[in-house]
């Protein structure tokens, strides 16, 4: 198990992580999850030893490593910028970690080719990096942490750079292979929807903070704040600020929709609902369906899909529609809520209640 113990790292006088508590149990898969500058990579090199907490300590099957270098650790780390041996094969680069152990040449020759075989690499082992595309040389430094067995494998943004097929591929084959050999494998991504394909458990961070970690689907489900839902929605979450009053949610004192079930045990006040684009239609999903009127801003037509970007009382909105949906800018469209999905949070941004958000 690698556990966080409170863990903080200040730079500058300034928190780049706060004290942070977390336990990854071994063969487990856990997904740091948060935007550019959320404190993912720095929250990585406290758990990898290339960097010391300010104040409290990492440990590592119930030992305190906090002092430990990585070179002294068991750790593979694979980084969205591929790091190569560029003077080495691409046999030498994934042999590299087993020379270095001291393993024969026959398991060397083996595991090789096996993970060779496996990134899509055999007809390439005998090039240098330098005549591999990005993809391939990507795909070399991850054969190489395979091979490793290493107890924590740390991967930051790790397929970023590979094309959509094989990317697709190696989000369902890499937390299998890892989760045979027992390590703990943690993977970084600022992209929700790959967050939900790679499944197993996830930290949401903002601004150097873990706001929520669970099972991957709990999270998404039920965040524990506003933040943590912002964090795990792609496309953006839409949220309005609306005044409960006995079975209606108002806006400027004008009623805006009905309160739907899962709510209804809310306490009256300001609160914050929050629902996500997928959630909204041209059309009634659903019988219970709130009809309300927005003006179109953009529509964005990605094949079998559109992305209507909405003015609704001011606050901007996204809807995922099926279909194409060339909407001229300015047009008032009628647009469909499904109700149960709602999200709803008080002033301070917690949770209330999060429906049902399939």
């Amino acid at each position: 198990m690698l556990e966080l113990r409170n863990a903080a790292k200040m730079v500058g006088g300034e928190y780049h992580i706060h004290a942070t508590n977390l336990a990854f149990e071994r063969g487990t898969l856990n997904v740091l999850l948060g935007p550019t500058l959320s404190g993912k990579t720095s929250l990585m090199r406290l758990m990898a030893g290339l960097d010391r907490p300010t104040s409290g300590s990492v440990h590592f099957d119930g030992v305190d490593v906090t002092g430990v270098p990585v070179q002294k650790r068991n750790v593979a780390m694979v980084y969205q910028q591929f790091i190569n041996y560029p003077a080495f094969s691409v046999y030498e680069n994934i042999a590299s970690p087993m020379r270095i152990a001291g393993k024969d040449a026959a398991t060397i020759d083996q595991e090789v080719r096996k993970a060779a075989e496996l990134m899509r690499l055999t007809p390439y082992l005998d090039r240098t990096p330098l005549n591999l595309s990005g993809g391939q040389q990507q795909r070399t430094a991850l054969a190489r942490a395979l091979v490793k067995n290493a107890s924590l494998v740390l991967m930051d943004e790790p397929l970023a750079n590979l094309d959509y097929k094989l990317r697709e591929e190696l989000r369902a084959e890499l937390p299998k292979i890892f989760a045979q050999s027992g390590a703990i494998f943690v993977y970084a991504t600022t992209e929700p929807s790959e967050a939900l394909l790679l499944g197993g458990n996830t930290a949401t961070l903002s601004e150097g903070r873990v706001t929520q970690f669970g099972s991957t689907i709990s999270v998404y489900r039920n965040p524990f704040d506003l933040i943590t839902a912002k964090t795990f929605a792609d496309p953006p979450l839409n949220f309005i600020d609306v005044v409960k009053t006995g079975g209606s949610l108002q806006r400027q004192g004008a009623d805006l929709l009905s309160v739907p079930s899962h709510l209804a045990g809310m306490a009256d006040g300001p609160v914050t609902v929050a629902f996500h684009p997928h959630h909204l239609a041209l059309s009634a999903q659903t019988p219970n369906a709130a009809r309300l009127r927005a003006r179109t801003q953009i529509s964005e037509i990605t094949g079998s899909e559109s992305f209507v970007h909405l003015d609704y009382d001011g606050v901007r909105w996204v809807m995922l529609a099926h279909g194409i949906h060339d909407i001229d800018p300015d047009t008032e469209v009628e647009v469909f809520l499904d109700t149960r999905h709602l999200m709803a949070f008080d002033t301070d941004g917690r949770a209330i209640a999060t429906g049902n958000q399939a």
